[in-house]
Parts: C-alpha cells; structure tokens; sequence
C-alpha cells in the first residue's frame, strides 16, 4: 500500500508463551502510562502474543481512561489475569488431557483452559467496537496460509475469545490442532495451528495498512550449536531450526529497513534487545547480561515464579519505554519507573 494511504497505529506481540505473555504484559503497562493504548487502531498477536492480547481485548471495555489516555485500572483488569495464568500450568496438563480424551483435540482443550482461567463464554462479537481491532491470528494446516480471527458480524463472530487465542497458541504437536467449522461453509472445518509457524511477529494484518506500526517482539533466536548432531531425526530438527530462524529473520530484517525507507513511522523492541542501543540517558537499567537470561526464559505454558515474572514485566515495560521514546513519542515528560521496582530485570 502507498504510504501516502496507511493511517493509524498498529501493534504487533509476538509468540513465545508465558515468557512472550509477560513480556508484552509490561510493554502494554508503559503504552498505557504514555497514553497510547487508545490510540491504537489495530493489535496483531500470535501466540504467547495473543493471551496478553486476549486479556486486553477482554477487559477494554471496563478500563477507565482519563483524558489524558490513561486507564487507572489497567493493573487490576489487564496485569492481575495475566499473572494468575503465569502460576498455571497448561501444557503438559492439556497434553494429558488430549491423551485421555482421544475426541477432543489438545488444542480444544487448550481452549477449554482460556475459557475457564480468562475469558469465559465470551465471544468475538462481544469484544468492544470502540477499541482497537483485535487480529488473532492462527496457521491453517491444510493449505499453509495465515488465518485470522477478529471482531465481526455473522458466524464468524461468533467463535469464542477463548478458541481464537487457543488457535492462535495451539504449539505444534504437543497443543495442536484446533479444529473449527468454516464460518463460510458449515460442512468443511478449518484445522488451525499456532500462529508462529507462518510469522511469530505478527506483522500481516498491520505493516501493510498502518502509518504508525509498533512491534513487541519476544521469540527465540537460534542458539549456536558448535557441533551440531549427525543422526537423522537430529538434523531434521536442526535444519527445521534453521528454516524457521531465517523466516524470522528476513521479517525482523524487512521491518527494520521499512522504519529506515519511512514506509511507515514506529519503533521495534525485543527480549533481545540491548537497551544502551536507544541511546537514550535516562534509559532504565537493564544489564545485557540479565536481559539476555530472561530473553532464554523457555517458551513453555508452565508456571513461572513471582521473581521471574516481575523480571519479564519489568524489562517489557523498559524496553518499550526506551523504544517510545527514542522513537515515538522523544518529547514525553513521563518518566518511566519499574513496575515493580525492588526486583529490576534480574
């Protein structure tokens, strides 16, 4: 789309289970702080991306924003569930689950879990027209192609919050699939995985639409392996590995360079990120070294520790802050201060 077309302000969270579900938890903590989360038009998500976003698409319409953008209650509504989920173990208990209950999927049960720990019977068409577009999207299974699930009339809107999220999460092969009649054609089903399989960033429903594209980004990156395995099922894995690294890859890279052409305004942080690389000197602190633990947290849908989930809120509130910033919003006398401020990023 010509840039001249884009307009409003898009924002991406990306896959990686509960460590990507906090990190974007404390991203969204500091867009509520700066004022922004009413103005965005469109939230992207996948995975991990997609419970936070799920919790906020939930709880928009009891958040109370002042004039100023900012909501009072974001803690209670958005950050309280979150946390309650991130001392829930989901994965092996849904794995387990599937196996003994050989007719319903992982994934249907995985949905069964959102539905019962966050979103209730709640439904697509239920979320609240006036906030963002909320765009969940998941893998088709039978053609490759990416599926998205949002906010509309008809059959479509009336597929639970709680399938859209777990469709969206659905990790292969342990948490997947999730299965779904065809809003279009009621006889055929749609057989869904995670999202993260076609773009962990979430980037499709908005780099092509948004003038502003703001990305939070807390997938993996391929570890080095100085001597990688020669049996057959180990370099399978490898090179799947590598395949996936390089897809993600080329979108961070792409992205990258949209922001350097001006193809669209906005800013790009990650787990990965070094925060002394925003040049900003009031920057919070967030040791490399630290940063990068957290960044290695395991992907998994397991219960996490107090600490740790202070650490992962925490450094998504800094680097988002340093981001904003540095990039978005340079002139904001609204200083960040950690969330939770005796447990820093490590």
């Amino acid at each position: 789309m010509d840039s001249a077309k884009r307009d409003g302000v898009g924002l991406a969270l990306s896959g990686g289970g509960y460590r990507a579900m906090l990190f974007h938890a404390g991203a969204l903590w500091r867009l509520n702080e700066l004022g922004w989360l009413p103005k965005l038009t469109t939230v992207s998500s996948v995975s991990g991306g997609s419970i936070a976003a799920g919790v906020l698409a939930h709880a928009w319409n009891k958040l109370w924003f002042g004039e100023d953008g900012v909501a009072e209650n974001f803690g209670k509504e958005v950050v309280q569930p979150i946390r309650r989920l991130a001392r829930t173990n989901l994965d092996i208990p849904v794995t387990l689950k599937a196996m003994c209950i050989p007719w319903r999927s992982a994934g249907e049960e995985l949905a069964r879990r959102y539905a019962k720990h966050l979103f209730g019977d709640c439904c697509l068409a239920d979320l609240d027209p006036a906030g963002p577009n909320f765009v969940f999207t998941a893998t088709s299974l039978q053609d490759g192609s990416l599926w998205w699930f949002f906010r509309q009339p008809g059959p479509h809107g009336r597929i639970p919050l709680a399938t859209a999220v777990a469709a969206s999460s659905a990790f292969p092969p342990m948490l997947s699939p999730v299965v779904i009649p065809d809003p279009h054609e009621t006889s055929r089903k749609i057989v869904l995985s995670d999202a993260g399989v076609y773009d962990n960033l979430g980037l499709d429903p908005i780099e092509n639409q948004r003038a502003t594209v703001l990305v939070s980004d807390a997938g993996k990156k391929m570890k080095h392996e100085a001597k990688p395995k020669h049996n057959w099922p180990m370099q399978l894995l490898r090179v799947l590995t590598v395949m996936d690294n390089q897809v993600r890859e080329l979108r961070t890279g792409s992205l990258l360079k949209s922001y350097e052409d001006k193809t669209y305004a906005g800013t790009y942080w990650a787990t990965y990120s070094n925060i002394e690389n925003f040049e900003l000197p009031d920057a919070l602190p967030a040791p490399v070294e630290q940063t990068r633990r957290l960044a290695e947290t395991k992907t998994r849908l397991t219960r996490m520790s107090e600490k740790v989930q202070d650490n992962l809120i925490n450094w998504g509130y800094a680097v988002c802050d340093a981001g904003m910033r540095r990039w978005v919003c340079p002139g904001t006398t609204l200083k960040p201060e950690f969330p939770y401020p005796g447990s820093g990023v490590g």
